[in-house]
């Protein structure tokens, strides 16, 4: 019972700040906490990837990028709230990774990395080029009136706390699952999982699926919040960089992880370009410097490093016998 109430308790007190924070921060505040919440979610998705299923994706900005494209897309179309292609857009993201899957496994460790992010870049001159998708310039809207511009952040804010919700919690049952169990058996050996019976491909299938719906489902809302999606910007391989800095610094193969990893991220580049400006884009050469420091001095990351000294253990996956 009482690790039950420790479990819960982070939970509800995350609730209680997504109903009382609208009536107290303005909107650049919950603009900043949507983002927060985008980059735990992607960075969740990349880390059920990498850090259980034991793939590294350097292309899932691909799906960041096309979840906002369907949107948009979606929304003109249809003339539907945009709001509802965010569903869309996690559909169209598991079943673009359903295609794309069987490709990318033909490949192992670094070859499947390199070619991920091949595909993304593929993906993204394509579209570039492409006169319906308004090239360069991208897509915006084409009926604004649908949106509320009074409640839109926060609108976003309480979608994007919905989806951390819907992902931690989600990511929590599925690892403490027969599945989850196998995911974890084929990232500590491939070939001992497969000699006890575990079936390697449905697994990682499974895990690269349902990472690219979310990362297409966290890429409609948060181009959804500029009004406008642009190549340029949502394909940008800068989204996969601020994956793997968030779960390489705050812990891989942990659910806590991308959670510390993220505002960490934010933490810091808030500090870096507001507070104490670094001039250009010297402020990544500094967060490059942590992450290569957190790599030498915590190399399973900052939180497996809190949960080993102080005892702290808020998500195990672990299943008592």
């Amino acid at each position: 019972m009482k690790a039950l109430i420790l479990r819960s308790a982070p939970f509800a007190l995350f609730i209680l700040f997504l109903g009382m924070a609208p009536f107290f921060l303005p909107d650049g505040d919950l603009h900043l906490a949507t983002e927060i919440f985008v980059i735990i979610v992607i960075s969740s998705m990349w880390n059920l990837l990498a850090g259980y299923a034991g793939l590294v994706s350097l292309g899932h900005q691909m799906y960041f990028g096309a979840g906002g494209y369907v949107l948009y897309m979606v929304a003109n179309a249809t003339g539907f709230h945009p709001y509802t292609g965010i569903v869309a857009a996690f559909l169209f993201g598991g079943l673009a990774a359903c295609v794309i899957a069987p490709l990318l496994f033909r490949l192992r460790d670094a070859y499947f990395a390199i070619a991920s992010w091949v595909l993304a870049e593929m993906v993204s001159i394509a579209v570039q080029k492409t006169d319906a998708l308004g090239g360069i310039t991208g897509l915006s809207l084409i009926d604004m009136s649908v949106i509320d511009f009074a409640r839109f952040e926060t609108d976003l804010f309480l979608m994007g706390g919905a989806m951390v919700l819907i992902t931690l919690c989600g990511s929590l049952w599925l690892l403490r699952s027969r599945l989850g169990l196998g995911l974890m058996c084929v990232r500590d050996n491939e070939r001992a999982s497969q000699a006890i019976g575990v079936d390697v491909w449905p697994n990682r299938f499974f895990a690269y699926v349902l990472s690219a719906a979310g990362c297409a489902a966290a890429g409609g809302l948060s181009l959804l919040g500029g009004l406008v999606v642009q190549p340029g910007n949502a394909f940008s391989p800068e989204w996969t960089v601020a994956m793997t800095f968030v779960v390489v610094v705050g812990g891989i193969g942990t659910l806590e992880g991308p959670v510390v990893g993220a505002l960490i991220y934010y933490g810091l580049r808030q500090l870096l370009t507001v507070v104490f400006p670094l001039p250009g884009t010297w402020y990544l050469v500094a967060m490059g410097i942590v992450a290569v420091a957190t790599m030498l001095y915590a190399p399973k990351g900052l939180w497996p490093f809190i949960r080993d000294r102080f005892g702290v253990n808020w998500l195990s996956t672990r299943r008592a016998m």
